[in-house]
């Protein structure tokens, strides 16, 4: 989401009434779940494509 698109989401939910409200929350905690998803899947397929990269250097 671009910063702007967030103002505007914020704004929209300060002016809404509380029906309105409870339905943009449940909106963003469902998009969220969506992102933390993504982002572990993301993370799955970069670890199984290049396993070095992830791990920590011993120090000599």
């Amino acid at each position: 989401m671009k910063e702007e698109d967030i103002k505007m989401f914020l704004d929209d939910f300060k002016k809404a009434d509380i029906t309105k409200k409870l339905d943009m929350w449940y909106f963003a905690v469902e998009q969220e779940a969506i992102w933390e998803e993504a982002l572990a899947e993301m993370s799955m397929i970069a670890q199984a494509t290049n396993p070095q990269k992830g791990k920590v250097m011993e120090e000599e």
